[in-house]
């Protein structure tokens, strides 16, 4: 039965990561642990803070839906990638697309929610005395709207343009998701319109953040070398450095993979670059924010004391 684009494919196979037999068992459990640690990282941490009145701050508001979209997207990716691993990774056509447009939508998200953190940092750093006129319950709950919106626009045009492409000649996604390099490479019919798209998105997407945050952080950083404090000093760098880890993380990997002059070619290692923001960044995050943040320790200690209580 052919698919209502005229494609004659109804289905994909996805390869996986790997094909090598000997490493299938041992990536499995690597995968599979690395995203049971992603899922209670970050479910854990957004409870915490929705528990905790004193951490309902814009740094932990953001930081909750930075925990909430890592959560969901390496659902979307990880569960279907340890398939792979145990056998034929077959995906009904439609299923491929909502993954596609699942993926597309939080990655995004995740771009525009940590551009925030950034304006967050920003603003606390650099204009203390404003901070909470500037970064407001209104401004928030505002500049999280635009990061679903930006987040649910990127990935619409993503799923229409892919939904206009042709599938008729082989049905093997050589990735461990259906992510669009891959896709494109498969199509039957012209991909120039998807591409400029997918360059036009990702640039906007990858390339402003990038852009906000570098300014964001040259001018905290001119700021805090104009602290005379060393503790001061110490204590403004300790509240970025978690978030400049993340971002690095992130943009680093993302820019590699989609701003290539060849966007189609090298999928092996697309793969691998993929892995980093897909699968290893969601379980770090929690990690990052918490491991040295007093406020998080605090409220882990009061949330398990009145449980013990109760």
């Amino acid at each position: 039965m052919a698919s209502h684009n005229g494609s004659s494919v109804t289905e994909f196979v996805l390869l996986g990561l790997t094909q090598q037999p000997e490493l299938q068992l041992p990536l499995f459990l690597l995968f599979l642990g690395i995203y049971a640690v992603s899922v209670l990282g970050n479910l854990g941490l957004t409870v915490l803070i929705g528990l905790n009145p004193h951490l309902h701050t814009p740094m932990y508001y953001f930081l909750f839906h930075l925990s909430f979209i890592d959560l969901c997207y390496s659902s979307v990716i990880t569960p279907r990638m340890l398939m792979s691993f145990v056998n034929q990774n077959i995906i009904p056509y439609a299923e491929c697309m909502a993954q596609l447009f699942s993926f597309a939508f939080f990655v995004i998200d995740e771009c525009c929610i940590l551009t925030s953190m950034a304006y967050d940092r920003y603003v606390a750093i650099c204009k203390p005395l404003l901070y909470k006129v500037i970064m407001s319950h209104q401004v928030c709950f505002m500049m999280s709207v635009g990061v679903y919106a930006m987040g649910f626009v990127g990935a619409l045009a993503h799923l229409v343009c892919m939904l206009r492409l042709t599938f008729c000649g082989s049905n093997i996604i050589n990735h461990y998701m259906c992510d669009i390099p891959p896709l494109l490479k498969l199509s039957c019919s012209s991909t120039s319109v998807n591409e400029i798209v997918m360059f036009i998105v990702v640039g906007v997407n990858v390339i402003g953040p990038s852009l906000i945050v570098f300014i964001s952080y040259v001018l905290i950083l001119s700021n805090i070398f104009c602290i005379h404090s060393r503790k001061g000093r110490s204590k403004a760098f300790h509240t970025c450095s978690s978030h400049i880890i993340a971002v690095s993380l992130f943009f680093g990997a993302s820019a590699f993979m989609y701003l290539k002059p060849s966007p189609t070619e090298a999928l092996d290692q697309d793969k691998i670059s993929t892995v980093f923001y897909t699968i290893v960044g969601p379980m770090m995050n929690p990690f990052i924010y918490s491991l040295r943040n007093k406020d998080v320790h605090i409220a882990l200690k009061k949330t398990l004391k009145k449980r013990n209580i109760s």
